[in-house]
């Protein structure tokens, strides 16, 4: 009998690490099918014919199908169940991923749309199931998928180009090589399948009541995730170019752009398992707008000062971990159950993604107008004050419906 009790144990605890081996891989595709596209943008749109339109497209897409599907995975997740559901979406990773490099624009173009689909669920989902899973490792958990989802998504930045030039690839085999890491999180992730449940009558009968769309404090979250994303994507696609006005080279300018995806990385493993032990993330959220408030203004008044650009782009990128951390935990801390988790994070990267995608486009086009980025700027700054007053709410000690303090 001890020996069956032993045997039990063990294989909980292995089935556990497969599980967050599984999570861990999962968060390792939720960014690197995107950024490894963007260093490949030159190869393809040679290789292919491109317009600057349609190639900007390809990191458009993935956005908009962020966007759109969001708000139904939770739904989705409910009639197939999240184990089912993420097998599903890996799937659909693997499809697109082996699909976009082959076949000329209409497959490249229905690989991406395939890929964004399937991190949408992703984006999504993770934080549901981890709440489902770990419901007391909440801020150590949701540490280990944000890091591996960022340093993926860092490594895939930068070993992309090399890979392509390697003359046994092209930007081609480039795609392929990092499709082979959905094809791995696919295969890691079949022996969870048994643990599949649905509970699609109990859950319908729950929502009929509770909207997370009715809650004022699900629209505060909703809009600081969408804050802090537009910022980002806002500086992905525009830091450069603000840095070489101002006199940097594009090699400069880039290795800027690397040093603010390095300081993002620690910064969202630590905040969650430190906002996790905090019953009121208020200090946190004004921490994370004082630093992107600094590194914002830093960066205008520089004047290609390099030390002054390094230190606030550090800053910059320490606050944007720490506000893209904080949107993950409050999925968790603001709910009562993985069900309400999963449509918090459906309508908040909904309204997030979709601010991602417009911002980049209207921030280019004021500038156009405007002839300069400094004045551009105030528009970062105005998002960063939206932030802080939506996280100064987000942050306290309640739930969306039952308001506990």
């Amino acid at each position: 009998m001890n020996t069956d009790l032993i045997n039990k144990k063990i294989l909980t605890r292995s089935s556990k690490v497969m599980l967050i081996i599984g999570i861990i891989l999962i968060a390792a595709n939720l960014r690197t099918p995107i950024t490894s596209v963007g260093p490949l943008l030159g190869m393809i749109q040679s290789d292919l014919h491109l317009t600057n339109t349609m190639a900007g497209l390809l990191t458009t897409i993935p956005l908009l199908a962020f966007a759109g599907l969001s708000p139904f995975v939770s739904k989705l997740s409910r009639a197939l169940g999240i184990e089912v559901l993420i097998f599903v979406a890996l799937l659909t990773l693997v499809i697109g991923s082996l699909v976009r490099p082959f076949g000329g624009e209409l497959n490249l173009f229905a690989g991406t749309f395939l890929i964004g689909l399937a991190i949408a669920v992703g984006n999504v989902i993770l934080p549901s199931l981890i709440k489902k899973e770990f419901p007391f490792k909440l801020g150590l958990m949701t540490g280990i998928y944000s890091i591996s989802m960022n340093l993926c998504a860092a490594l895939a930045a930068g070993l992309t180009v090399p890979i392509a030039m390697n003359n046994r690839f092209s930007w081609h085999g480039s795609m392929v090589f990092w499709a082979m890491l959905a094809v791995l999180a696919l295969v890691i992730w079949l022996p969870q399948l048994k643990y599949n449940q649905r509970s699609t009558e109990k859950i319908a009968t729950h929502l009929a009541t509770t909207s997370v769309w009715k809650s004022p404090l699900a629209w505060k979250i909703s809009l600081f995730m969408g804050s802090q994303s537009a910022i980002y994507y806002i500086s992905i696609a525009w830091l450069p170019n603000i840095l070489a006005d101002q006199g940097l080279s594009s090699t400069s300018s880039g290795l800027m752009l690397s040093l603010m995806q390095f300081a993002v990385m620690p910064i969202t493993f630590i905040i969650p398992i430190i906002a996790g032990r905090m019953k009121n993330q208020q200090l946190l959220v004004g921490i994370s707008v004082s630093l992107f408030l600094i590194g914002i203004f830093g960066i205008m008044f520089a004047s290609g000062n390099v030390a002054i650009l390094s230190t606030a782009i550090i800053l910059y990128g320490i606050g944007s971990g720490m506000s893209f951390s904080l949107s993950m935990m409050f999925f968790n801390l603001r709910t009562t159950s993985a069900t309400e988790s999963a449509d918090l994070s459906g309508m908040a990267q909904s309204i997030g993604y979709l601010f991602a995608a417009s911002g980049p486009i209207l921030f280019g086009t004021l500038h156009d107008t405007l002839g300069s980025w400094q004045p551009t700027m105030y528009v970062l700054i105005g998002i960063t004050l939206i932030m802080l007053y939506c996280g100064l709410d987000a942050g306290r000690n309640k739930f969306l419906f039952t308001q506990k303090k």
